[in-house]
């Protein structure tokens, strides 16, 4: 919304948003309906279109975000600190038991889905996320760099790019047949290669300084 909301209307709007995203992780965006927003958020019709003028198609777009944001959130503390090997661990194991809790229901691909490439902002949200999700991971990596854990010179870009592919194609395949083997390994295997890299530029750390 563009007009801004008093604290009373912004909770309230959230509270509508938090209700649609409970609804349809139990009934899919097909059989939800604005009558189980509504009970769910004990508000009134005029509220909600208070709120969302426009309708389904604006309340979904604005659960789609919330679902984004809770993709990342869920990824929290562990994501913004990735200063550690021990720390990538973490949140390797936190990715899996999170996407092993929702399983082969994603509430944000089935949001998109619905709404379409055309809808507007739809496509927006989804490149954000990716951006986000993907700056997280290049932070963590210039982190190992300052610490010495990197070489100064690994494309940071290109590699945290390559990580969220890999992830994205295991949960991919997770949706399509309810298996998290592939999303395990992309993540181990990625977090693994990173390491080797990593082994490698302390390696010839040592080596120079036992030459000098």
């Amino acid at each position: 919304m563009d007009r801004q909301l008093t604290a009373k209307g912004e909770a309230t709007r959230s509270r509508i948003i938090k209700a649609a995203a409970e609804v349809l992780r139990e009934k899919g965006v097909v059989l939800t309906t604005l009558d189980d927003v509504m009970a769910r958020s004990r508000t009134s019709k005029s509220q909600l279109f208070h709120y969302f003028p426009e309708g389904k198609d604006e309340l979904l777009l604005a659960t789609a975000q919330f679902e984004a944001d809770q993709v990342i959130a869920d990824q929290q503390p562990y994501l913004g600190c990735l200063d550690s090997w021990e720390a990538w661990q973490q949140w390797r194991d936190v990715v899996i038991k999170r996407y092993a809790e929702q399983g082969d229901q994603c509430p944000l691909g089935q949001l998109t889905l619905h709404l379409g490439r055309t809808t507007p902002g739809t496509r927006a949200l989804v490149a954000q996320l990716m951006d986000r999700w993907q700056e997280y991971l290049a932070v963590g990596m210039r982190s190992l760099q300052a610490a010495g854990r990197l070489p100064s010179d690994l494309d940071v870009e290109e590699r945290s790019a390559s990580l969220l592919a890999a992830i994205q194609g295991g949960v991919a395949i997770l949706q399509a047949t309810g298996r998290i083997y592939h999303l395990r390994a992309a993540l181990d295997m990625g977090i693994a290669d990173l390491r080797r890299v990593g082994a490698m530029h302390d390696e010839a750390a040592v080596s120079v300084a036992g030459r000098a």
